[in-house]
């Protein structure tokens, strides 16, 4: 008799139990290709994020190559818990699956730091070129070993500053500023190499810590700044591009296991043409949030971008010898090919 798997993904903000219709689905058993499979999926974006609209095209994606057997259920704006709680939970096997962006993970995925080296890509074109090639995926997989194993990257676009009353158009104008940044080394190391405050802050706490002043500003990409209505408090966003850190969509390893190799086919193949999407809506977003910002009373602004290179190139140097600097060296030989 066929049997209904629901592999979860749940949050320290919502306790959710494993439920199946027939037999439990306890440690260690595999799914058959018969069986019906309910992945639960949450994150913290809102659900005009081209990321969440990403997912829901995969779950279409997913329900026709399984032909409804494979179902996606997506919990997002953080329902499910904050990213580091996810992720952790989904470490251990308790979650299902996550969305996560590059720089938290590498908490838990020490490799994924390489993401937060600030200017390490030459243009979007070289970005995407290192994603997509053979150390993109080793990337993806590097955390299977530590439980967590990476379906695809997102894109994220690249991450500048914003804040409340003052524009950032050189490093010194950081000095005295406390900036929101992820609970990542490699980006707390970025804020302090450019001289200002770093502040770790949850994304889904963000807004009340700008609008009651605990942080002076924050970095993000122009979609998360808009969409999340940060633009109500800070009026200045100042594109100095200084990381590309794309989102991942990560499942637990044992889920993982526990799936037949078609199962593994479908949610690979799904996940993969729905980063496709995403990064056709990613452009489309990006410049909508740009004009949507400005028809909201933010100033942008266009900073030369040499100074701040400048100033994190102490930063970038010291990886030298580390497993981080092995992949930046990588990546820099990856720049300029055609």
């Amino acid at each position: 008799m066929s049997k209904t798997v629901s592999l979860l993904l749940v949050g320290c903000a919502a306790c959710l139990l494993i439920a199946v219709s027939a037999v439990s689905f306890v440690a260690g058993a595999s799914t058959t290709p018969t069986d019906t499979v309910e992945l639960k999926l949450g994150h913290s974006l809102d659900q005009t994020h081209p990321v969440h609209l990403a997912m829901e095209f995969m779950k279409e994606r997913l329900a026709e190559k399984s032909s409804g057997t494979m179902i996606l259920e997506i919990r997002p704006n953080g329902q499910l818990g904050a990213e580091t709680e996810c992720v952790s939970l989904v470490q251990r096997g308790v979650l299902g699956m996550t969305k996560v962006s590059a720089a938290p993970l590498e908490n838990f995925v020490p490799d994924m730091a390489v993401f937060g080296i600030p200017y390490l890509f030459e243009d979007e074109e070289h970005f995407w070129r290192v994603l997509h090639s053979q150390l993109g995926r080793e990337l993806l997989e590097a955390g299977a070993e530590k439980g967590l194993r990476g379906l695809c990257y997102y894109d994220a676009g690249a991450r500048s500053f914003y804040t409340i009353s003052q524009p950032v158009m050189k490093p010194e104008d950081l000095q005295g500023l406390s900036i929101r940044v992820q609970e990542s080394p490699t980006s707390i190391a970025m804020i302090e190499a450019l001289g200002g405050s770093p502040t770790p802050v949850d994304f889904g706490e963000l807004y009340t810590a700008l609008q009651q002043a605990v942080v002076d500003g924050a970095e993000n990409n122009p979609p998360s700044f808009y969409t999340n209505r940060h633009f109500e408090v800070c009026k200045h966003l100042s594109l100095d591009e200084h990381t590309r850190t794309p989102d991942v969509l990560i499942i637990s390893e044992r889920w993982w296991q526990r799936l037949t190799p078609q199962q593994q086919q479908w949610l690979t193949e799904a996940a993969e043409e729905s980063a496709e999407y995403e990064r056709e809506l990613w452009k489309e977003k990006t410049q909508e949030a740009l004009a949507g910002a400005k028809e909201r009373g933010v100033t942008i602004h266009q900073p030369d971008l040499e100074p701040f290179r400048q100033s994190t190139s102490e930063m970038v140097k010291s990886y030298a010898g580390t497993s981080t600097g092995d992949l930046i060296e990588k990546i820099q030989a990856m720049g300029g090919e055609q």
